[in-house]
């Protein structure tokens, strides 16, 4: 491979004085061009400019609308990142909730080592990939996790449901949860949820999706959602299922009231702050979104 062939194929690198030029041509209103070069200096150029893709025009997408500035698009990536982290927040809450049921379930129905036996779960060559899995999670574990290395120290390397569960990620979890036998997962979305199990098992691999975005510092603002949670007949007729407020509401769904109530209170004051800069449209809240969202929590 020649780099420099490669080279003459891409564009080549702006300075950040030309990265603020470059938005002025392209009719971006530029506040304070030496707060911008500063801006971009902590920002990459590409990571901000996403930010401004509904800010462009429809018909010349190399320009940018009129009444477009590079403050409102800061702000909307202001905006973007202070939503995943409140998103991030919540989201451990309700993963640690889900170890806490799955892990209670099948030691109590099958047993502390139950997690191993293929027959608890629906699938056996998705239950041998866990355990390949769960392997490497405890060996990168056991330097780092006291109570690991206490198993492989005190009982030969035999560790309960209860404790490797805690070397999981959400990813994982969602993943056992659908693999799990019927009756339990049928058990757990009904003591738990009461909700059907199928919507259960959606949802988890649409929030583990939302928590890697968050936690990788992805964009959720205009973005759609890789796996899209399955809806209620009801609240499909308020809300697209493809954007950001469908993970809001299903997350609203699975805390507590108490939780609930202070991620409302939470998720009310972000949008406040910027609500003259963000575009509802592109986070697919509808207009009467806190009303659903406290339609949910008075039900529990």
């Amino acid at each position: 491979m020649d780099p420099e062939k490669d080279n003459s194929k891409v564009k080549p690198p702006k300075t950040y004085k030309e990265q603020v030029e470059l938005y002025k041509s392209r009719n971006l209103y530029i506040e304070n061009s030496e707060y911008a070069e500063k801006t971009l200096q902590r920002i990459n150029y590409y990571r901000l400019s996403a930010y401004g893709l509904t800010l462009k025009d429809p018909i010349n997408k190399n320009q940018y609308i009129s009444s477009s500035s590079f403050n409102r698009m800061l702000s909307l990536y202001e905006f973007d990142r202070r939503l995943r982290l409140l998103l991030l927040g919540v989201l451990e809450t309700i993963e640690i909730a889900f170890r806490t049921h799955i892990s209670y379930e099948i030691a109590h129905k099958f047993g502390p080592l139950g997690y191993k036996d293929k027959e608890n779960f629906i699938n056996e060559k998705f239950h041998q990939e866990s355990l390949d899995e769960l392997e490497i999670l405890i060996k990168k574990s056991r330097k780092g996790e006291l109570f690991i290395e206490h198993h492989f120290k005190k009982y030969e390397g035999i560790i309960p449901i209860w404790a490797v569960i805690e070397v999981t990620s959400f990813g994982f979890i969602s993943k056992l949860y659908r693999n799990l036998s019927e009756d339990v997962k049928k058990h757990i979305a009904k003591v738990y949820y009461n909700v059907p199990y199928y919507y259960l098992e959606s949802w988890l691999q649409s929030l583990s999706n939302v928590r890697n975005v968050c936690a990788h510092y992805g964009r959720l603002y205009n973005k759609k959602l890789t796996f899209r949670p399955r809806l209620f007949k009801e609240e499909s007729k308020h809300f697209d299922n493809q954007l950001t407020f469908a993970a809001i509401y299903i997350i609203q769904r699975l805390l507590t009231k108490t939780e609930g109530n202070r991620f409302m209170t939470d998720l009310e004051a972000l949008v406040l702050e910027y609500e003259d800069d963000i575009e509802f449209t592109h986070i697919g809240f509808p207009s009467n979104w806190m009303e659903l969202l406290s339609k949910i929590n008075s039900k529990k």
